[in-house]
């Protein structure tokens, strides 16, 4: 016979795995509404992909053939239909701008924009948890003033001006970091494996080329770790000040157990669930917004890539960028859903009583 604990792990892990199912089916509709917009957007704005895509030299007879292989000659729907097989076959067009498939853009770009983002969420978090959690803990103290400071800096200052001022001062003047790139032009990439370029050097065997590869990552990803470090900071902080006035937290600090453990097993586990939403929020964000620091560092990622096909009026990449920033949002959400569920026995109990 099954004891009430294992009968009621059960019934929690049933509900969860329901939630889950009904995130995907929603994040899937999301998708599908979020296709047909900005397909249409994409069709309705001024200017003629046909031209963006054969340039201004092309004769009539050519651009005509370009509208019939694009469907464009065809009613929206229609247009919808035929874009919409393809992307069940993985087929999302030929790029105007660079004159190959879409996916094959997708696969060069995305690896470098998400090995960018994933060091600048590891500073963030890093870096902005324990400033919150000194400050919270410590709080109205000179440190709680520094970084309060610190946080209002880094909110207000726009990531390509701490990009532009990290760049002169660490590569320009000190000379200590590099300042654009990946890696060096002259400097042999490693077999692409998985796009990213100090984990494929590792995978290589090619233990300097990692390192290389590190040191480029430095100052792009602290350009835009700043904000999200302040952010994210703040956040901790006022949360962590919150509940150092809870009665459990007193009752523990007047038994004399030791502040290291009130903070990291009773302290920073209801502290950390407001800041976790605003990371994989921060997340989701940077795969966008990151374009600025991208062109700054003369970074070759996806950001950049969706600026550039924007600007070039580049239909098929347009949708599949949008496609693409909607899919990490819903992914994103799901992942940060799940962890505040295993974060918060609360919000448990309440699904399975919904």
């Amino acid at each position: 016979m099954l004891s009430p604990s294992r009968v009621l792990e059960g019934a929690v892990k049933d509900t969860m795995l329901k939630y889950i199912g009904l995130r995907l089916v929603q994040s899937v509709f999301v998708l599908f509404g979020l296709s047909i917009l900005i397909f249409f957007i994409a069709r309705v704005v001024p200017g003629d992909p046909a031209r963006a895509m054969m340039g201004y030299l092309a004769t009539q007879d050519q651009l005509q053939a370009v509208r019939v292989e694009m469907h464009l000659d065809k009613s929206f729907p229609v247009q919808y239909y035929y874009w919409l097989r393809g992307l069940l076959h993985g087929d999302l067009g030929r790029s105007a701008y660079t004159k190959r498939p879409v996916v094959t853009d997708l696969v060069q770009y995305i690896p470098a924009t998400l090995e960018l983002i994933l060091f600048a969420t590891l500073i963030s978090v890093v870096l902005g948890q324990a400033m919150g959690i000194l400050a919270g803990y410590f709080r109205n103290s000179w440190f709680d003033g520094v970084s309060r400071l610190v946080s209002y800096l880094g909110i207000a200052t726009p990531s390509f001006v701490i990009a532009i001022l990290l760049m002169f001062f660490f590569s320009q003047v000190l000379h200590l970091a590099p300042s654009v790139g990946r890696i060096p032009i002259m400097m042999t990439a490693p077999p692409t494996v998985t796009g990213f370029m100090v984990l494929d050097s590792l995978l290589a065997g090619q233990f300097s080329t990692a390192l290389v590869a590190l040191t480029h990552l430095v100052l792009p990803a602290f350009s835009l770790a700043v904000i999200h470090i302040a952010q994210e900071g703040r956040i901790t902080r006022s949360s962590i000040a919150e509940n150092l006035g809870k009665d459990y937290i007193t009752m523990h600090r007047v038994h004399g157990i030791r502040t290291s453990r009130i903070v990291f097993k009773y302290l920073l586990r209801p502290s950390i669930i407001p800041t976790v939403t605003v990371m994989g929020l921060d997340f989701a964000f940077l795969m966008s917004n990151a374009f600025l620091v991208e062109l700054v560092f003369m970074w070759p990622g996806f950001a950049r890539y969706a600026l550039t096909t924007m600007l070039n009026k580049d239909l098929n990449a347009m949708v599949a960028v949008v496609l693409v920033i909607g899919l990490t949002f819903a992914v994103v959400n799901l992942l940060v859903d799940i962890l505040i569920t295993f974060l918060d026995p609360t919000v448990r109990i309440q699904r399975r009583g919904g």
